[in-house]
Parts: C-alpha cells; structure tokens; sequence
C-alpha cells in the first residue's frame, strides 16, 4: 500500500537535496512538450553543436546589423503610412456589402462554397505539415528524453542523480525504447477513439512504460506493457486521484505565468512520479539510499 503522503514528503526531500539539476531537468522536458533521455553520442552531440560559441556570435552578430537598420525600417514605415491616403488602396465597403447583398442565392453559396473549401484546404495543409514535424520529434527525440528524464527522476531518489541520466535511452537500446514507446502512444491513442475515457485507462495503464525502459533498455515490448499494466493493476484509481491531487499547484503555476512551474511544480511532480514508480516496484528508501531487503 502507498499514500500520496508518503510519496510528496519523498519527492520533497530529494527534490530540494539535488534542486537545480532537477530543476533544469524538468524544464527541458517542458520546453520540449514532456511529458518526456537525452540522445546518443550523436543526437545529443548534433543539438548541443548548434549552440556552440561561434555560432552564438555569428547570430549575434547578425542580431546586431539588422538592429542598426531600425532608422530605415522607420522611413519605410512612413512612407507606407503615406500610401494609404492614395485611391488604389481604398476599398468601398458600401459597394462590397451591395454587391454581396444584390447576388443571386445560387451565386451566395457558390462563394461561400468556394471560401470555405480554401479554409478547409489551409487547415489540412496546416495539419498536415504540423504532422510531418510534430510526429518525428516526438518519436525519435521526446520520447527517448521521457525515459531519461523519468530515470534522472527515480536516480535521484536513491542518491544525487547526474545530468547524464537523460542521455541514456541515446546510448542504449535506442531504437528498443522509440518502439515501444511509438506502441504506447498509438494504443492510447486507438483507444482515445472510443469516447476518450477507454484512452485514459490505458494511459495510466502504460504509465510505467518509460520507468521500465529506464531501468531495462533490452525488454520486450510485450513484456514490458504486460509489467508495466501488472505495476498499476489496482493502482490507476490512486494515480489518478494523486495527479487530481496537483491541480491546486496548477491554478497558482497559472496564476505565476509558469514561474512556480519552472522552479517548483513541474520537478515536484516528476519526482512525486518517479517516487510512485519505486514504491510500485516494492522498494523503500531510507535517507536517499534504497533498501531492498
């Protein structure tokens, strides 16, 4: 048995032991969009070159002479100013409202025919594209980072965790933990079809799929849904009421614009979950240190 007490006073008590580094964890996953390792040798080494020094400077840089043509843009702008007095710009909204008004019924539904399948067009076309990028980063780069981030989380509550955790679906068994995870989010979302609610079961059903990857790159993707469904068997009411639990932490992280997210709620709730995952498995810590006698 497990009470949400037990797990905050926990995620309290290791949370403010090892506070920016948790800190910092949480809110690459929130900038990010995550719920959710850090990559490999190469993926990680392939973000962290974007940011290099010289590159900082070139923008920089850049930054710099665009800033210094703001006297010309303010010419620009006048003269633009100006061309709204000429004739060729002007638009006779009375003539407009007629012409609209003077049509024929068949004519109307045309039009508006025509207008709302050009806004059906940009919306698909919108959606489509948002696919093409949101889907791929989720796959290949939040995922991995969700089980390195949940692995910092249930590190830390053993002893200090290092930042180097989240790299750690990168370097191993990547491609294992972008599979199973891809299965997990396309099963909760199958069953999302089903009038959401079936979605949310599986959801917190599969809630410990990342944790099991931290702790075991290598298992199979059947076995690791069948443990992770065995870890919430009884246990998904209770999750759900801890997680209702927060909801106060939300209304003032709201009320902050995301400060007290950044620097409070958002590592305090990671690390509540990493605590739950722990006392799931039947482990106990003791001052930082697992006991698992």
């Amino acid at each position: 048995m497990w009470t949400r007490r037990e797990l905050k006073e926990a995620a309290k008590r290791r949370f403010r032991v090892n506070y920016w580094k948790c800190v910092l964890v949480a809110l690459l996953m929130a900038l990010l969009g995550g719920g959710a390792g850090f990559g490999s040798g190469g993926t990680y080494s392939g973000i962290r070159d974007v940011y290099t020094r010289n590159s900082l400077s070139d923008s920089f840089g850049d930054f710099s002479g665009s800033y210094n043509d703001w006297d010309n843009a303010g010419d620009s702008w006048g003269d633009a100013e100006d061309s709204w007095d000429d004739e060729e710009y002007d638009i006779d909204l009375d003539t407009l409202f007629d012409d609209i008004a003077n049509s024929s019924p068949a004519e109307t539904v045309i039009t508006a025919a025509a207008i709302a399948t050009v806004v059906v067009l940009i919306i698909t076309i919108v959606f489509v594209v948002a696919l093409i990028i949101v889907i791929p980063v989720s796959v290949f780069l939040i995922n991995p980072l969700e089980v390195g981030t949940n692995r910092f989380f249930v590190q830390n509550l053993k002893l200090d965790a290092n930042l180097r955790e989240i790299c750690f679906a990168f370097d191993h068994n990547y491609l294992n933990c972008v599979k199973i995870l891809f299965f997990r989010d396309l099963y909760v979302f199958l069953w999302s079809l089903l009038f959401i609610i079936p979605g949310i079961i599986k959801a917190y059903e599969y809630r410990m799929v990342p944790y099991i990857l931290g702790d075991n790159p290598n298992i199979d993707r059947e076995e690791a849904f069948a443990l992770s469904n065995m870890l919430m068997q009884g246990n998904k009411g209770k999750a759900f009421v801890l997680d209702l639990s927060f909801l106060g932490w939300y209304i003032l992280n709201g009320l902050t614009l995301g400060i007290l997210g950044i620097f409070y709620v958002n590592p305090y709730i990671k690390q509540t979950n990493a605590a739950l995952y722990l006392k799931l498995k039947g482990l106990q810590t003791v001052e930082g240190q697992p006991n698992c006698a």
